[in-house]
């Protein structure tokens, strides 16, 4: 720390720990100045179970706010598209929640349920059929949230691999990569332009189609909101339950008696896919931050009006004044809800999906693989690096 500002990199990536400098930050300083790799000036962190939830339901905190400004962030060009719902301040983020619910109403994603079965079903057949050591990255956790959202939103086989490449540009937290994400952001923009366009036109029986259609009375989805919700859904429905499918099949692999647990009494997978989800730090650092629009004060420290503000989910799920034990895996906790898909009007709104996708995954990993072991060492495991996001590259397993 230096001139009371703490020097954040947010760059820990030692297998699932937890990092140690936003531990230290939600124990000494729970709302601290901090200067980030990229982006002008500094901001506050915040980063108290109450406090985050503050920051994020209260409209003395707008995230609209932020658009336009060189933010302080972790990535070399910003990741934010401007019409984009996650950096909407209610009213007008209301609007398109409404609409864009009804695209996952229970409905919907009783149907996905039953595609995203067809897809872990064939995934591990090849898995099978390829034999052992078999890397569970390569034949499930890599290729299911892919192949899943494409088919949910009905995207072409072809067309999928460079969407892929161009969503992973974007999260590389490299310098040398701020012209890549600059043209990779372009590029995906340019694509779901052109695929909303011809679903508007010639609708489907996909989520693309059924966001265009969505009424709220006479409210709908214009053109240039549904191709960025579309964009954000490719981006978030493959990228964060891919790594979250890693993260927790790890877990699952260094932890058998929690694998143990599951395989005795699959019905309690939805209870226990919670805390794994508040227990697993998925990410580094922070994500979009706020701006304050007046003063507010937060465990006794005054935020000025025009300060930028991030949060911490990953510190909100390890706070002791809400979760007793937060540092470890209690599979009978039942509450406080945890962040891990955000919190108030920036709540994701793909996590019935996100959620329903790692059930059938896991669930049926564990029922057709009983003995499922790593084929290595937890400890020659190897983890990425390069971007915000923490998840192991490989995961090889044997049965």
């Amino acid at each position: 720390m230096e001139s009371d500002v703490w020097t954040c990199p947010f760059d820990f990536a030692q297998a699932l720990e937890f990092d140690p400098m936003l531990k230290r930050l939600l124990t000494d300083e729970p709302v601290a100045r901090i200067r980030m790799p990229y982006g002008e000036g500094e901001a506050w962190l915040v980063t108290r179970y109450e406090d985050v939830r503050t920051v994020t339901t209260d409209r003395r905190f707008s995230r609209s706010a932020v658009v336009g400004r060189d933010y302080p962030r972790m990535t070399p060009e910003p990741i934010i598209q401007a019409e984009a719902i996650n950096v909407m301040d209610p009213p007008a983020s209301s609007r398109l929640r409404s609409l864009i619910a009804k695209g996952f109403a229970p409905r919907h994603v009783d149907r996905m349920r039953v595609r995203t079965q067809h897809v872990v079903d064939d995934l591990l057949d090849r898995m099978k059929e390829h034999g052992t050591p078999a890397d569970l990255v390569e034949h499930m956790a890599s290729p299911l949230p892919m192949t899943t959202i494409c088919e949910v939103l009905d995207i072409p086989e072809a067309d999928r691999t460079q969407l892929r490449r161009n969503a992973w540009t974007m999260m590389g937290v490299g310098a040398s990569g701020r012209e890549a994400a600059v043209k990779a952001k372009a590029e995906l923009r340019a694509y779901f332009d052109t695929l909303t366009a011809q679903r508007r036109a010639d609708p489907g029986d996909d989520l693309i189609s059924t966001l265009a259609l969505a009424r709220d009375g006479d409210e709908i989805l214009n053109d240039e909101e549904l191709s960025v919700m579309a964009m954000v859904l490719l981006i978030t429905g493959q990228d964060t339950t891919s790594y979250e499918l890693g993260n927790i099949s790890y877990t699952l692999l260094t932890r058998p008696e929690v694998a143990s647990v599951l395989r005795e009494r699959p019905e309690r997978l939805p209870q226990v896919m919670e805390e794994l989800l508040r227990f697993i730090p998925f990410r580094k650092g922070v994500g979009i931050p706020r701006v304050a629009l007046e003063d507010v004060t937060l465990s006794g420290v005054t935020i000025k009006a025009g300060d930028m503000v991030h949060v911490s989910y990953l510190t909100a799920n390890r706070d002791e004044r809400k979760f007793e034990h937060s540092d470890e895996l209690d599979l009978d906790r039942k509450a406080p809800p945890h962040m891990t898909f955000g919190w108030g009007s920036h709540h994701c709104l793909g996590a019935p999906l996100a959620a329903m996708e790692l059930q059938v995954a896991l669930g049926t990993l564990l029922q057709r693989f009983p003995d499922l072991t790593l084929a290595v060492p937890k400890e020659e495991v190897p983890w990425n690096t390069t971007s915000i996001w923490r998840y192991p590259t490989s995961l090889p397993v044997v049965w």
